[in-house]
């Protein structure tokens, strides 16, 4: 049965679904470092890292969620579990919170209720976003429109949670926004399990996620994916020796180390699978080139939950029309922005594809880079020369999210979609999961990075940061500045790369 639009109408319980698990994360992430910061006390460079390791695990678990779901669970069993999970993490958090003044009580709680996040984030992110690509059959052009509606989803709720999590924990209670979170959580799991049947299912009305993928595949697939246990411990050693290598050696944090670790060997042992024939591997090769640049981008575009929402609180002139605007407000722009131009970027693309002039997504996703390092230029040149107490209008920091907003319009749902239609269907949400591992890898990234803003979260002075030993960053304009090479650099290789890797994705764009 098809909706008026011309697509399924298991698009729209997916979109629903998704806006409300994601109102829950994004309403815990306005207010995440406020809360670290000032009811538990941490210094900004510990909430910082924290939350990089935090955000982190949330990308890195899908691997494992994609690779249930593909052998054991299906997709929509996957889904329910992580929902809950999610459900419960949001609601540890409110006990956390709730307890705030005992931190005897309250860190261990939170850890918990980070943990409950992390994993639920792992069963539920890669299988619905591969659901959506399940609901048209192979070559269905609308599949592209179909991830940008998808992520319009993903953008409603990130809207609404700020602002009803971020006012209800700045101003009556940090728990009370992490409560709304995990109601959020329940209105998804809830939505899903009563639309499912009905509407998540192929044209012939056949259900959809119901197996993994091994029972839906061919017989020649099934057999291909089966590992001996000695071939899986040889790979687990090599995890151990890259943890290692990173810990020992480059003297990174035992979560990062793991992160970065995977981030290398997950995609190493999809690639060196015997099933492959050449075609497809050179295709999910194609897919790991552009998740190594996304890393920059995500790496730079997470800071809406980290530094940038320390230099909301601390650095910005928040007064309008009598009232002060919550720091975490601020995060919603970004999401607006999206719900309004995403129509305008759904349409570019058609137009442009009907006279053949529509850019590949390698090139999509280097424009989206360019015009993130052109964010951060703004931004820096917005609090060029002024002092650490000085606070500057909020219309740097709104100009900032919207450039954002439409380099991550040229990146993230094409990048979806791009990993749907390169991937062997027995990997499509392993795959998936190596695509959301780039993000586990650019989060650790941007906990790091935003350990080096050059402010003291007590006192709001300037202090002194280094970036690898060889960039000093004394104030906000250099903090800046690094964000806006790092992605302006990774933009022009990726242009530069672009011919090579066509020929990877063997006509596939």
């Amino acid at each position: 049965m098809e909706a008026q639009s011309g697509h399924p109408k298991g698009l729209y319980v997916l979109f629903i679904t998704e806006m409300w698990e994601r109102f829950s994360y994004y309403g815990m992430r306005a207010i995440f470092m406020l809360y670290m910061i000032k009811s538990l006390a941490f210094d900004a460079a510990t909430a910082s890292n924290i939350y990089g390791s935090y955000t982190g695990l949330v990308y890195l678990t899908p691997l494992i969620g994609g690779f249930v779901s593909d052998k054991y669970w299906g997709n929509r069993r996957s889904i329910f579990v992580g929902g809950l999970l999610m459900a419960l993490g949001q609601f540890t958090m409110f006990f956390s919170a709730s307890n705030s003044g005992n931190p005897s009580l309250a860190h261990p709680l939170l850890y918990l209720g980070l943990c409950f996040l992390i994993f639920g984030n792992g069963f539920f992110k890669p299988n619905i976003s591969t659901m959506v690509g399940q609901l048209y059959s192979e070559g269905d052009k609308r599949v592209d429109s179909a991830f940008t509606i998808f992520y319009m989803g993903i953008n409603l709720g990130a809207f609404f949670s700020p602002l009803v999590c971020g006012y209800l924990g700045e101003n009556i209670g940090y728990q009370w926004g992490f409560l709304a979170a995990g109601i959020g959580m329940v209105v998804s799991v809830v939505f899903f399990e009563f639309t499912k049947n009905k509407y998540i299912v192929t044209a012939d009305g056949v259900g959809i996620g119901l197996h993994p993928s091994k029972k839906e595949s061919k017989t020649t697939d099934v057999e291909s994916v089966k590992v001996s246990s000695s071939y899986i411990a040889m790979w687990v050693v090599i995890e151990i020796i890259v943890v290692t290598i990173f810990k020992n050696f480059l003297n990174m944090d035992i979560i990062g180390s793991f992160i970065f670790a995977t981030a290398i060997v997950g995609p190493l042992y999809i690639i060196m699978d015997k099933s492959l024939s050449k075609d497809e591997r050179e295709r999910i090769l194609a897919i790991y080139v552009i998740a190594f640049f996304v890393i920059f981008f995500w790496a730079c575009f997470e800071q809406a939950g980290a530094s940038l929402t320390i230099f909301a609180d601390k650095n910005v002139d928040r007064h309008f029309m009598g009232t002060i605007i919550p720091a975490s407000f601020f995060q919603s722009v970004n999401a607006v922005a999206i719900v309004i131009f995403d129509p305008i970027f759904a349409w570019l693309w058609i137009y442009l594809g009907k006279k053949n002039l529509e850019p590949a997504s390698p090139i999509k996703q280097a424009i989206g880079l360019f015009l993130l390092s052109l964010s951060y230029f703004v931004i820096a040149f917005g609090v060029q020369g002024v002092s650490a107490t000085t606070k500057v209008s909020m219309m740097w920091l709104m100009s900032l999210y919207i450039l954002q907003t439409f380099g991550e319009l040229c990146l993230s749902p094409i990048g979806l979609s791009m990993v749907n239609k390169l991937a062997p269907l027995r990997f499509a949400s392993l795959l998936m999961g190596v695509w959301f591992l780039s993000n586990a890898a650019a989060n650790k990234f941007a906990g790091s990075l935003s350990a080096l803003i050059p402010l003291d979260a007590k006192t709001g002075e300037y202090i002194t940061t280094h970036f690898m030993g060889f960039y000093t960053i004394a104030n906000l304009h250099d903090f800046f500045m690094l964000f806006m090479a790092m992605s302006l650099g990774a933009s022009i290789l990726l242009f530069v790369m672009y011919k090579w890797l066509a020929k990877l994705m063997h006509g596939i764009h």
